[in-house]
């Protein structure tokens, strides 16, 4: 009775969501996503480049010319994104800043899609510590957020350019800030992401050394196929499936999908963790499944709490609690 309870909890959580969405028309822009390239006309030419980008390096490196300006003022940090957008809230990154008192460790936390508050409580509870818990707003969430918007549809969408370049500006604001934290002389830098904010915290743990401890919380491999089987995308499916098949739409988002950076997740030097809702309606535990499986067969072992709640439902005790233990070790691991 009580997982019955929690099931329908969920749907509720789920069916509030989408009613502050819409349907957006499908668009390719595929120059949002590969600045610099020819204009690209097909869905076809669009998959080449993203084929292209996931066998790229480089593709979530910082440019060359990236402005390392940094305000920091009343626990707030500011700094401008290297992408620039045409929403100019969006172009400067704002991160709430819980001091430790100490720079041993800190915490990088990615929140969820659409997320309306910050994460107070893991803030004070890592914090109090001896661990700096450092919260980045994602691109057009919170201060971000585009004039009018009622949530982040520009973040994740059936834009296929706009939310390839929405995934890597987070990537690269979240590379940049640990690269300042550096500077500051922090020693270990962990990251933490929830949800949409897992794949944004797996692309920067798998691509960033300075990264030494991951948890990803609520997360699988193909961002596609998370849009395409679960509940809260629903709407962006309905836009996507007249237009794009899943084949073509996992190539498009290839970039995206944290199985196909496995192999820089399972390196020595990572310690990973995932956090997995066994009712997840979100994103659903088959897809979290063959993203093991995949971390897996290139020599990943990842440390894995599976809980018997949902995807919303994680946030509820005792579910919560088993999960920020679980972190809580692997922060303190090691010293």
């Amino acid at each position: 009775m009580y997982h019955n309870w929690l099931d329908r909890w969920d749907e509720r959580r789920v069916q509030r969501g989408n009613e502050l969405k819409k349907v957006a028309d499908f668009v390719l822009d595929a120059e949002l996503a590969f600045p610099g390239e020819k204009q690209v006309g097909s869905i076809a030419e669009l998959c080449n480049l993203a084929d292209q980008a996931v066998e790229d390096p480089a593709f979530f490196d910082e440019p060359i010319d990236s402005a390392f300006e940094f305000n920091l003022k009343n626990d707030w940090i500011k700094f401008p994104s290297d992408v620039s957008t045409d929403t100019e809230e969006n172009n400067m990154v704002w991160s709430k800043v819980t001091e430790s008192g100490s720079l041993d460790k800190a915490l990088v936390v990615f929140h969820h899609w659409n997320a309306s508050k910050q994460q107070r409580q893991i803030a004070n509870f890592f914090s109090k510590r001896g661990i700096t818990v450092v919260e980045i707003a994602l691109p057009y969430h919170f201060q971000r957020s585009r004039p009018g918007s009622t949530h982040a549809d520009y973040m994740l969408s059936s834009n296929i350019g706009r939310t390839i370049q929405s995934v890597r500006q987070a990537v690269l604001d979240g590379r940049k800030l640990i690269r300042w934290l550096k500077c500051q002389g922090y020693k270990e830098i962990s990251v933490l992401g929830m949800s949409l904010g897992s794949w944004v915290a797996g692309l920067v743990a798998a691509h960033d050394p300075a990264v030494t401890k991951a948890s990803l919380f609520l997360t699988a491999g193909s961002l596609a196929d998370m849009v395409w089987t679960g509940r809260a995308t629903r709407l962006i499916r309905d836009s996507l499936e007249s237009e794009i098949d899943l084949t073509d739409l996992r190539r498009a988002w290839g970039p995206l999908n944290l199985a196909n950076h496995a192999h820089r997740l399972g390196r020595s030097d990572l310690d990973l963790q995932l956090v997995l809702a066994k009712r997840d309606k979100v994103v659903m535990p088959e897809l979290s499944q063959r993203f093991i499986q995949t971390l897996k067969e290139t020599g990943g072992s990842p440390d894995i709490l599976e809980l018997n709640c949902g995807h919303y439902s994680l946030a509820m005790p005792p579910h919560i609690m088993f999960a920020g233990l679980r972190l809580k070790r692997l922060l303190k691991h090691g010293q």
